[in-house]
């Protein structure tokens, strides 16, 4: 074991070694566009030459293999159109070699690359590595050059590393990208903690369909097929079936990239989810599925009550359906359960202000209200409070909601509440949930393990008494200074009371208007 994490962190500091050639670890994430998919297709030179190779023993030359190759693609994972002047030297010296008009020279490679693998097309093709910027290259030539030697120190083939490993490194450096990349790090990455932990409480089983409806660049998809593999019975289970869908076109590549790099099968939709979800039945009916896991951006404000009532999939039930304009954050949870089986399981991340906002005020709050449904319908099976500054784009702590449409019978009427605050150690930048925290926490979700500071299972009528507030810090205080309210809690909900004021004014006015008032 020691030796495979040896080769884990090797691995790791070459690829940011790698990426950093262009121009240091400070302005690294701002080339991830370049530095992934070039990394992505020496992964795949480098497995291509291990197959060529293998053809080659059998009809005794690599230039055979190559005619092989091309005559029957079939033959090989991914075909690629490089053949270097001596058929004995890698596949990457093409790329490698290149010396006059290296971004061109590179972009054109993609593209033949792309037109040789339909499945690739729009993933490996999307970027020019001869773009300029008012008139100036983003990418010379010559850093170009540089990080295309520092990526061929470094053999990524069958033999050479195994597809978790060069998986986990290529998540690493997602991971690095996320660290550097502000505000729009939440929107492609999930801390792999968390990720963890929602995977091994679903416990996904072989074969299932999961689904992930804003899924970055793929980490909790990956996640799930990691976590059914650890506790799989035999040693090559049926793999999961991994659907997931994006709305960012680069984000969606690097989805596509991460799901073939570690060698799981997945179908990555492009497009907008919550207006247009592309997983439909044969009848046009939102399609189902086992499980569910998803990281939506927090607190969406883009979605009126317009985009809640035309919607012709039945995904906002009445009683429930339009939370409000400030948040779209129980729309998608909304969304999650319509995506749903009937034995089927999910587990959203989700602002802390989610499970709170509106409860105690006077008068009646459309976020309570959907809360409120979901309580109701016994759909809510457990909620985490997750400890600070975990995400890159915030420092705020969030809550991972789990929802089950089958629970069992000792479990329903009541919720499982764990508060994880105090589960964690400090980073730089931000802080993690060690691999033991990890454990620890899924182990409590999934047995309903009660223990005093962490976890309780709270009943329907007393969630019903706190107004439907279902935030394990309001029924789970972990010490003596921590008997209050985040602040962080009461200033979103402060917000969320500040936003509904304003929609009731404008409609007040709207009425007053028509009146003639």
């Amino acid at each position: 074991m020691a030796k495979k994490q040896n080769n884990d962190k090797s691995l790791e500091n070459w690829i940011w070694d790698a990426a950093c050639s262009i121009r240091g670890a400070k302005d690294a994430p701002k080339f991830k566009d370049y530095i992934l998919p070039l990394i992505f297709t020496k992964r795949l030179c480098d497995v291509f030459d291990d197959e060529l190779d293998r053809i080659a023993k059998e009809v005794g030359s690599r230039k055979k293999a190559f005619a092989l190759a091309k005559a029957d693609p079939k033959l090989v994972r991914f075909y690629l159109p490089l053949e270097p002047d001596d058929p004995e030297q890698p596949v990457w010296s093409v790329i490698r070699k290149l010396s006059d008009q290296i971004g061109e020279n590179v972009s054109s490679h993609m593209r033949e690359i792309a037109k040789a693998n339909p499945k690739l097309k729009g993933i490996i093709d999307r970027v020019d590595f001869n773009a300029t910027v008012h008139g100036q290259r983003e990418l010379d030539d010559d850093r170009l050059s540089n990080l295309i030697e520092a990526i061929s120190t470094k053999r990524l083939g069958l033999d050479d590393v195994e597809a978790d490993i060069i998986g986990k490194s290529y998540e690493y450096l997602i991971r690095k990208f996320a660290e550097g990349g502000g505000q729009s790090a939440g929107e492609f990455y999930t801390p792999p903690e968390v990720g963890t932990i929602m995977s091994r409480v679903l416990q996904p089983e072989p074969g299932m369909t999961v689904y992930d409806p804003c899924c970055g660049s793929g980490g909790l998809l990956v996640k799930c097929e990691i976590a059914m593999e650890d506790c799989a019975d035999t040693e090559k289970p049926a793999p999961l079936k991994l659907y997931g869908q994006e709305y960012i076109a680069d984000t969606w590549a690097m989805a596509n990239m991460n799901m073939i790099i570690h060698d799981m099968e997945g179908e990555i939709e492009i497009g907008d989810t919550f207006r247009n979800p592309k997983f439909r039945s044969p009848t046009g009916k939102l399609r189902t599925f086992d499980r569910v896991v998803a990281n939506p951006m927090w607190n969406q404000n883009w979605f009126e009550e317009k985009d809640y009532d035309n919607d012709e999939l039945d995904r906002f039930p009445a009683g429930a359906g339009f939370p409000g304009k400030s948040s779209a954050d129980w729309g998608w949870v909304q969304h999650m359960h319509a995506s749903l089986n009937k034995q089927g399981r999910a587990a959203v991340v989700l602002d802390t202000g989610a499970a709170s906002r509106g409860s105690g005020n006077a008068g009646t709050n459309k976020e309570k209200t959907v809360r409120q449904w979901f309580i109701d319908h016994d759909l809510i099976e457990s909620v985490l409070y997750l400890p600070e500054n975990l995400f890159y784009n915030t420092t705020a702590p969030g809550i991972v909601l789990f929802l089950n449409r089958d629970k069992p019978k000792d479990r329903q009427g009541k919720v499982f509440l764990v508060n994880a605050s105090l589960i964690f150690e400090k980073g730089d930048p931000k802080n993690f949930i060690p691999e033991n925290g990890i454990q620890s926490i899924a182990d409590t979700l999934i047995r309903w393990k009660e223990e005093e500071k962490l976890s309780r299972i709270v009943d329907r009528e007393e969630l019903k008494k706190n107004d439907y507030n279902i935030s394990p810090s309001r029924y789970i205080h972990t010490g003596e200074a921590e008997t209050y309210r985040p602040i962080g809690e009461i200033v979103a909900e402060l917000d969320a009371i500040e936003a509904e004021a304003k929609e009731t004014d404008k409609a007040l006015r709207e009425i007053l208007e028509k009146l003639g008032l």
